[in-house]
């Protein structure tokens, strides 16, 4: 089935659309009263709908095929049981971003910058009409690329163990791994400042703190995290605060090999680790992750 998208559409926006029509069609397939057939020869099931069916009626029962799946892009964790969710750009639209990478550290986080990849991709420049946030899609596609190259790093999720030595722990992974994401800014930290401010726009700090847990717990599950009780909410929370603080330290540090970023980090993972094990009861823990929480945003721009 063809369906016709907007510029810019949520991905599961369209996949809900998607479903109606599939209902819809559904309805349309069934007999009129008078000629009813048996159950097994409509091939549909039914879907109570608690509140609100798309038709606004309360608790109707809607009909799809059998073969009807929720979107994929409902999921926004990993699981070792479920692949990952879809990349949030269509094929026409990573063409233009990846062709605009290298124009960014001269010409930053711009529309300038969107206009030359799709010249360079073989696009008219109006073809920039196709990211309705703007110069706000190649921070996107930065941080989405950055966090999908961080499954290169074999060597250090399934790091090859002499016989004697010991594996790298959980613990050292998210610190490597952290540190590898960071250095995924270093052609463009000079830019980074830019991209931060179109982060901190209003309508763009729901996406850029969506992505940001996703890169935790990106990290967290490569580096092959299974906790499945609190712990799972508290670690990407810690990580968050750590890797948001560093990244903007990062566009200040002038040394050699981002050292002074890399003590930093160290000391935020230091800190953590102690107030992890220094606090005694559950309302000091999460009153330690909402004000890193805040610190995030306000890292981001945010006037909290």
């Amino acid at each position: 089935m063809t369906i016709a998208t907007h510029a810019g559409e949520p991905r599961h926006q369209v996949e809900n659309r998607e479903v109606v029509d599939e209902i819809h069609l559904a309805r349309k397939s069934q007999p009129r009263l008078g000629t009813l057939q048996p159950p097994s020869k409509l091939h549909c099931t039914s879907l109570l709908s608690p509140n609100n069916d798309y038709n606004g009626n309360q608790n109707r029962i809607l009909l799809a095929p059998r073969n009807f799946k929720l979107p994929s892009s409902l999921r926004t964790y990993h699981s070792h049981n479920h692949p990952p969710p879809p990349g949030p750009f269509t094929p026409v639209e990573s063409t233009i971003l990846s062709a605009s990478v290298p124009h960014i550290p001269i010409h930053g986080f711009t529309l300038t910058t969107l206009s030359l990849g799709a010249k360079d991709a073989g696009y008219i420049e109006a073809s920039t009409n196709l990211f309705p946030r703007g110069a706000f899609a190649l921070v996107q596609w930065h941080l989405y690329t950055q966090r999908m190259a961080l499954q290169k790093h074999r060597g250090i999720i399934s790091p090859a163990v002499r016989e004697g030595e010991r594996a790298p722990g959980v613990g050292t992974k998210v610190k490597m791994l952290t540190w590898e994401r960071l250095m995924g800014n270093r052609e463009v930290v000079h830019r980074w400042q830019e991209a931060l401010a179109l982060m901190a726009l209003p309508s763009n700090i729901p996406p850029s703190l969506r992505e940001l847990g996703a890169l935790s717990d990106e990290i967290w599950y490569l580096s092959g995290d299974k906790s499945v009780d609190s712990s799972w909410y508290t670690k990407r929370a810690s990580l968050s605060s750590i890797y948001a603080a560093s990244e903007l330290f990062m566009t200040t540090d002038k040394t050699d090999g981002y050292k002074e970023t890399r003590a930093f980090m160290e000391r935020r993972f230091g800190d953590v680790q102690a107030v992890g094990g220094a606090v005694g009861s559950l309302g000091q823990w999460v009153a330690f992750n909402a004000r890193a929480g805040l610190n995030v945003m306000r890292s981001k721009g945010a006037r909290i």
